[in-house]
């Protein structure tokens, strides 16, 4: 009677790596993590290399194409795997601030960022305490109403608020009874602080909701014995205990309010936004009705964000550790 041989080894490379990797599964998760690394790493700075590739390039040659080059490899003509610039002109990082003020375009952002901030945290705080730290009817209600906010998505309130922002009478839906007049805000920072704040509220009254419900209650009890009111203790106590979280809520919203587009692409890219158009519309300056400088474009954007990429790098612990703490209740 046949018998089967144990002890052979399994016949192709597959069956071999297989094995392999039955015997040491650390093998396997190491390979598949250097893959969605590199994954990862090539789709996210992509976008930057190009903007660097049209940057450096003249303008004059970015219309004519051929980023694209063909490389002798074995014998055979292959395209180039990466665009490599035409030319190299290293002096558009400099014209983006001779032909306009660009320096005070990111100013603008960086104040609106700022001022936002400000609000989310000291709203979100408030908010957070209550849902984090008190017990009442319909909290989770409530929290789950404030959740969903941020599955709306912007588009869906850029015509009401545009009208608002514009100084129109504000009416009862399907009627034409007025309800009151609203305030012209359009081109101004009002019009792009409200819709920021209202966006990227939902997130940080969750992040500081999870940080501020694992503070102790006896710390904020011996406050409260000392005379402190409830909000003394939010502000001394347990913003202070809370700050990986309080810091992270910070960090994300100065991103991405400093990064936002749509909203600032509206609101406030006019000649009659003034002193007060942000980022965006700097980048847009350089396209006028009949030319436009995508190499100034590229390095506005490139130079743009550079301030945005240094304060990743230096709070990305912060960020890391503040979402990690909050995951998890002690």
């Amino acid at each position: 009677m046949a018998t089967i041989d144990d002890t052979d080894e399994p016949d192709g490379p597959l069956n071999r790596w297989v094995q392999r990797a039955i015997e040491d599964p650390e093998r396997v998760y190491r390979a598949l993590f250097y893959t969605a690394m590199i994954f990862f790493m090539v789709t996210t700075l992509f976008p930057f290399y190009w903007l660097l590739v049209l940057a450096v390039t003249p303008n004059s040659e970015i219309i004519g194409g051929g980023f694209i080059p063909e490389i002798e490899l074995f014998g055979a003509t292959v395209p180039f795997p990466l665009p490599v610039p035409q030319g190299f002109n290293p002096g558009a990082f400099v014209d983006v601030f001779r032909e306009i003020p660009f320096h005070l375009y990111m100013l603008n952002s960086f104040a609106l960022a700022v001022t936002t901030t400000i609000i989310v945290l000291v709203v979100a705080s408030l908010a957070g305490y209550v849902f984090g730290r008190l017990e009442f009817p319909g909290r989770a209600v409530l929290m789950l109403a404030i959740l969903a906010i941020s599955y709306f998505p912007p588009a869906a309130f850029v015509v009401p608020l545009y009208d608002i922002f514009a100084g129109n009478a504000v009416n009862i839906p399907f009627t034409d009874v007025a309800l009151f007049q609203s305030i012209e805000l359009l081109n101004t920072p009002g019009s792009m602080v409200l819709p920021f704040s209202a966006l990227f509220m939902p997130l940080s009254i969750f992040i500081l909701t999870t940080f501020y419900g694992q503070i102790p209650d006896g710390l904020e009890d011996a406050a409260r014995v000392e005379g402190t009111t409830r909000l003394g203790a939010l502000f001394r106590v347990i913003m202070p205990l809370s700050a990986p979280g309080v810091a992270t809520a910070a960090v994300l919203t100065f991103i991405s309010v400093y990064n936002e587009y749509f909203f600032s692409s509206i609101m406030a890219t006019s000649p009659q936004a003034g002193n007060w158009s942000p980022l965006v519309g700097g980048i847009l300056s350089y396209q006028t009705q009949y030319t436009t400088s995508f190499n100034l474009m590229a390095a506005a954007s490139v130079v743009g964000v550079l301030p945005m990429l240094i304060l990743v790098v230096v709070a990305q612990e912060r960020i890391v550790s503040g979402l990690t703490s909050g995951a998890l209740k002690e």
